[in-house]
Parts: structure tokens; C-alpha cells; sequence
């Protein structure tokens, strides 16, 4: 370990970057919730939009692009306003989508299974799209909730920066929270673009991440029935 320290030094590489550079190859997250300063949001989004543009254009100009051509001179506000208003809009609490509860009047207590949902996120590490599906199953506590909440939740847990074990983690908590249920189980099978389009450049595999709580957990039986409905052809 001294001799690799003494090495980095010696080429003038600072340790705490490289060991940062080594958690994203690894593909390593560092807490379950999403690592967020407490004046997060003091700044409103126009002012982050207004700053991300300007800081944005000064990248591509360090790059050597010409903003002056009329392909890319929105570019600095298209790519400011997108990761503020769109792909990184999971990052603000007030963008939370609100789980309302029905009764459950069907006394329906069976699994409830809506797979294949479509979700896209970004690896905190290289800011590069994720993107994949999602299957969500629950069995009712005496509640339901409406389905496109499920999507709705999915979609606010990914868009943000994300490791997929932590998204996973997240959404799973989530619904056992907002159903008032241990029953809860998901399983999201994605694509990561910082291992297809850099690094090892494997365009063939996928990863898969899963939660399970309360019966589908601790029942080997429940587990594998919502593993034999997601994998059912449409």
C-alpha cells in the first residue's frame, strides 16, 4: 500500500481521486438513501437551470466546440433545464409523487403482480444513462393503490444520479411505507450505458437487483410465484 502511494505521488496523482475513480469502476454505492448536502434545495430550479447553463457551456467550450454554431448554442440550456426539470427531477422531495390509498373492496388478497415497467436513470458514477424494467408485486394489507402510482414511484426513485442496488432498495421501502404492508417485493432488470458505451464496452449483458419483504421474503412459495408471473409471456 506505501509503495502504491509513494507511486501515485510520485506521478502526481492525487489518492482520494483515484480511490473515487475505483468505487465507479466497481460499481460501488456509498448509503442507502441518496447522498444529498442540507441546502439542497435553498436554490430554486430556474437559478439551478441559469447556473448549470452556464457551467455546462463552459465544458463544451473547453472541449473545443463552437456555441456559436446554431447546432449547439441551445445546447448549454437544453442540457441545464433537462437534468433540472426531467431526468434528475427524482432529486427534489416536492416532485414525490402522493401514494393514495383505497379501500380494498374486492377483499382481493392475492398477489398483484404489474411487471415490465419501463424506467430510465443515470449511474451517479459517469452521469450515463440506466435503463431497464421493473416488476412490482404487493399483497394487500386492507389497502390498494392506484397502479400508475406504482409507475409513478419508479419513476421518481430513478430519476435521479443511482446505483441500481440502491434504487431497488428505495422503491421496495417505499411501497412497504406508502402500502402499509411487508408484502412487497420488486425485482429491476437494466442496462448500464458506463459498462456498454465506456470502460469494458459489453453491450450483451444486463443487471438484475431485487427486494423482497414480509411473505414474499420469508415464503419460498410466494417468491416463486412472482418469479413464474414475470417471467409469463404477454
Amino acid at each position: 500500500m506505501k509503495q502504491k502511494e509513494t507511486l501515485l505521488n510520485t506521478m502526481g496523482i492525487n489518492i482520494a481521486r483515484a480511490s473515487a475513480e475505483d468505487i465507479g469502476d466497481e460499481h460501488v454505492g456509498t448509503s442507502l438513501e441518496t447522498p444529498l448536502r442540507e441546502d439542497a434545495f435553498e436554490m430554486d430550479d430556474e437559478l439551478k437551470v441559469e447556473l448549470i447553463e452556464k457551467h455546462f457551456r463552459e465544458i463544451m467550450h473547453i472541449m473545443g466546440l463552437d456555441l456559436t454554431d446554431d447546432s449547439l448554442k441551445g445546447t448549454p440550456h437544453r442540457v441545464a433545464k433537462m437534468y433540472v426539470k426531467e431526468v434528475f427531477s427524482g432529486l427534489n422531495p416536492k416532485n414525490k409523487p402522493v401514494a393514495k390509498l383505497f379501500e380494498n373492496k374486492y377483499k382481493y388478497n392475492e398477489m398483484l403482480v404489474e411487471k415490465n415497467i419501463t424506467f430510465f436513470s443515470h449511474c451517479e458514477h459517469h452521469f450515463v444513462p440506466i435503463h431497464g424494467k421493473a416488476h412490482v408485486a404487493y399483497i394487500s394489507n386492507g389497502s390498494v393503490i392506484g397502479l400508475s402510482k406504482i409507475n409513478r414511484i419508479v419513476q421518481y426513485f430513478s430519476q435521479r444520479p443511482q446505483v441500481q442496488e440502491r434504487l431497488t432498495m428505495q422503491i421496495g421501502n417505499e411501497l412497504v411505507e406508502a402500502l402499509g404492508t411487508d408484502d412487497v417485493a420488486v425485482i429491476m432488470d437494466a442496462d448500464h450505458m458506463c459498462v456498454s458505451s465506456r470502460g469494458v464496452k459489453d453491450t450483451t449483458s444486463s443487471t438484475l437487483t431485487s427486494f423482497y419483504s414480509g411473505k414474499f421474503e420469508k415464503d419460498e412459495q410466494t417468491r416463486n410465484e412472482f418469479l413464474k408471473y414475470i417471467s409469463l409471456e404477454r
